[in-house]
């Protein structure tokens, strides 16, 4: 089929999907914390699609926040950001990006799929850049600076001493970087080569260990469930550790479909992923999740889920692998697409929101009603999640679930300990603070 022909194939496709099809059975509550509803599997030639149309944020709007807060836009016209991060000196850096484009075509639902999803506007080109923010005198948008350009649908950021470390799609990069600059021009050497092979999931998550001599790679799966075959999944759907001093790495810990968030807890000092489960199974399955992750340990993917609830899709079946499935310790509920996590530690906002965990939830695309939209929150006493999630920060899409204002992605914590969020749809960053 040649190109026009699948288009339009895809297209009328598209509009019969779209906003109908199978509908959720299991209310999200239901789905969250740590022993979720999970309803039997069911399989699909072609999954039933949901996705509102990309419109962005018209004059004044913004997202709507809970009470006891205020929501402030600190920087516009950005090219897709995707993550955050705060320097010492409170400057804070946005990643702009997206996928390399470089994933082959090769079935009618991949085409399908891609156009329902490039409907929201999550699709949209990344500025494969990372954009310098500087808080000014006063309140209203910080000032902006092109910092860094010329990447590799980057994602992860981090910082050791004088050294900036970006997670490009392909490779670690390392930049030297002087405090207070608002341009670097180094151009960077390799540290470490990343799995890129086709790049299904493109996102390399970053985070330094405390003293700052392992760097921590989340590397997403190269499918859904091994569809492109086992020998592209080498290193992936995994957590790397990687050597500061010699760029040599090893797999921390498998079976991790999408890790695409990584954190410290405070409380334990535990390493912790929130993670994009597989697809394609029913719209509620199967929730995304928030785990400590185990040196060594396998989380099951592809042959399990949730612990080892096999999933029967996978060929060959290794039972010696479910076995030793770790069960995770927090279901988000389904198809949210978890893509920014932080632990708060500071104390400007609200005593309810210290200690815990906010985590950025990107929206679902194969699942009626949507699901996620939206920055939650989940509590942690002494290391360890508690109660329900909470909606914080809301409004990302209308009511009747055909308009997508904006989608949060990464999460960060200002110097004055303020909630940012990074939105690639209404390519702005928002600041959340305590207030009315």
């Amino acid at each position: 089929m040649g190109y026009m022909k699948r288009t339009v194939f895809a297209a009328a496709v598209v509009a019969a999907l779209s906003g109908c099809g199978e509908r959720a059975a299991v209310d999200p509550q239901q789905q969250t914390g740590a022993q979720p509803s999970l309803p039997a599997a069911k399989n699909f030639l072609v999954p039933p699609m949901q996705v509102p149309d990309g419109v962005g944020w018209q004059g004044d709007a913004h997202p709507t926040v809970a009470s006891g807060l205020t929501i402030e836009k600190i920087a516009s016209g950005l090219q897709h950001p995707r993550q955050l991060m705060t320097l010492p000196n409170g400057d804070v850096l946005v990643v702009e990006s997206n996928g390399p484009g470089t994933e082959p075509v090769t079935t009618p639902k991949q085409l399908i799929a891609g156009m329902v999803k490039n409907r929201s506007g999550k699709g949209a080109k990344g500025g494969n850049r990372i954009t310098l923010l500087r808080k000014t005198a006063g309140t209203g948008p910080w000032e902006q600076h092109v910092f860094l350009e010329h990447l590799h649908s980057p994602f992860g950021v981090q910082l050791i001493g004088q050294t900036l470390y970006v997670a490009d799609t392909d490779k670690i990069m390392a930049f030297a970087y002087t405090a207070g600059a608002t341009r670097i021009s180094d151009p960077g050497v390799e540290l470490a080569d990343l799995p890129a092979t086709i790049n299904h999931h493109w996102t390399k998550s970053l985070l330094a260990s405390p003293d700052g001599k392992k760097l921590y790679v989340g590397v997403g799966s190269n499918s859904n469930i091994t569809e492109n075959g086992l020998e592209v999944e080498y290193r992936r759907a995994s957590i790397l550790e990687v050597d500061v001093a010699t760029g040599a790495s090893r797999v921390f810990a498998s079976g991790l479909r999408n890790p695409t968030g990584l954190q410290w807890e405070p409380q334990t000092g535990k390493l912790w992923a929130i993670v994009n489960e597989r697809d394609e199974i029913g719209a509620d399955l199967v929730p995304d999740y928030m785990t400590a992750v185990q040196q060594g340990g396998f989380y099951g993917w592809p042959y399990s889920y949730f612990g080892q609830h096999v999933d029967q899709r996978v060929q060959p079946q290794r039972p010696d692998l479910v076995s030793k499935a770790i069960t995770p310790d927090f279901a988000l509920s389904s198809h949210v697409a978890p893509l920014g996590l932080l632990f708060y530690t500071g104390t400007a906002l609200p005593a309810m929101y210290r200690g815990g965990a906010f985590i950025g939830e990107h929206g679902s695309w194969d699942r009626s009603p949507l699901n996620g939209y939206e920055v939650s929150y989940v509590k942690f006493v002494d290391g360890h999640p508690t109660g329900q999630k909470v909606p914080v920060v809301t409004g990302f899409v209308s009511v009747d679930e055909k308009s997508l204002f904006g989608a949060p992605v990464g999460l960060a914590q200002s110097a004055e300990g303020a909630l940012l969020i990074a939105d690639d749809v209404g390519n702005a960053v928002w600041s959340v603070t305590a207030g009315d």
